[in-house]
């Protein structure tokens, strides 16, 4: 049988074909680009990625559930080591495909200016976020009161975090609220709150018999601690209207202020109806 090369036909190959396709695409740091080089800095980049949230799932999944951390610990420790991989890893592609990232300066500093303008609020929530998962002012699992949303804590991100509310509503919240505004975090110290309680009745009310029935309907919920113990407080006299407040502590974790407050309002309500006295 005839060679290729002896019928005159040229002998094609895969190397050949690649070398064909390798042509020049652009220069960027020093560094020539051509296909080749341009798809393999993008397959660098994508394993880079994975290989980011791999390491963040390994933290959180699996080294961090022998010791003693709650779940919103081993997320930001994950978190943290996700960025940070993320970081000397694109330092390192970038070196091997023969970047001089020095070349970057002036376009560090055009990124600069446009954080001070354009930018300024997604920096703010990336630097908050950062702030949050080392500080940990709140965490996950925590309730939080923000502007009038409450719910619980769900997920830290970079740049919001997610609230869930009673009503399983999903908020995304940026970071920078939760360094900038006043925030109630309901379990900053997993430990019981107090929840005060107004109430106004008639003038003509005997002082004392309120307050007995307001305790007694403190005492008959589950949910109210016996310590420390409930009371109640007169805070206003005279006029149309007698003012009382009732404080009773409580576990977050075990009940709703809210749904506590309720609970609570039924009671009283029902009580004094039943003591014939009118509510102001």
């Amino acid at each position: 049988m005839r060679s290729i090369e002896a019928l005159g036909m040229p002998n094609y190959s895969w190397t050949t074909t690649l070398q064909s396709l390798d042509i020049h695409l652009f220069t960027v740091g020093g560094a020539s680009f051509t296909v080749m080089s341009a798809v393999k800095l993008i397959a660098a980049l994508v394993l880079l990625f994975l290989a980011a949230g791999w390491v963040r799932h390994f933290i959180e999944r699996r080294a961090l559930r022998r010791f003693q951390m709650d779940e919103g610990t081993r997320q930001s420790i994950g978190a943290v080591a996700r960025y940070a991989v993320l970081v000397i890893g694109l330092v390192v592609v970038l070196q091997n495909a023969g970047i001089n990232l020095t070349a970057f300066s002036v376009v560090a500093g055009a990124l600069g200016v446009g954080i001070g303008f354009g930018l300024q609020n997604l920096f703010s929530n990336f630097i908050s976020g950062l702030i949050i998962m080392l500080e940990r002012p709140i965490k996950v699992g925590d309730r939080v009161e923000l502007a009038g949303v409450e719910g619980v804590v769900r997920e830290i991100g970079a740049r919001r975090t997610t609230v869930v509310t009673n009503d399983n509503v999903a908020i995304l919240v940026p970071n920078q609220k939760f360094i900038t505004d006043n925030v109630i975090n309901q379990l900053y110290l997993e430990r019981e709150i107090r929840l005060r309680v107004p109430i106004n009745v008639a003038a003509t009310a005997g002082i004392r018999e309120v307050e007995q029935l307001l305790l007694a309907a403190a005492a008959n919920h589950p949910q109210v601690l016996r310590d420390p113990p409930p009371r109640v407080l007169l805070l206003s006299l005279g006029g149309g209207s007698t003012g009382f407040e009732l404080h009773v502590w409580f576990h977050p974790q075990a009940i709703h202020r809210q749904q506590l407050q309720s609970d609570l309002n039924l009671a009283i309500g029902d009580r004094l109806r039943q003591a014939g006295i009118v509510v102001a």
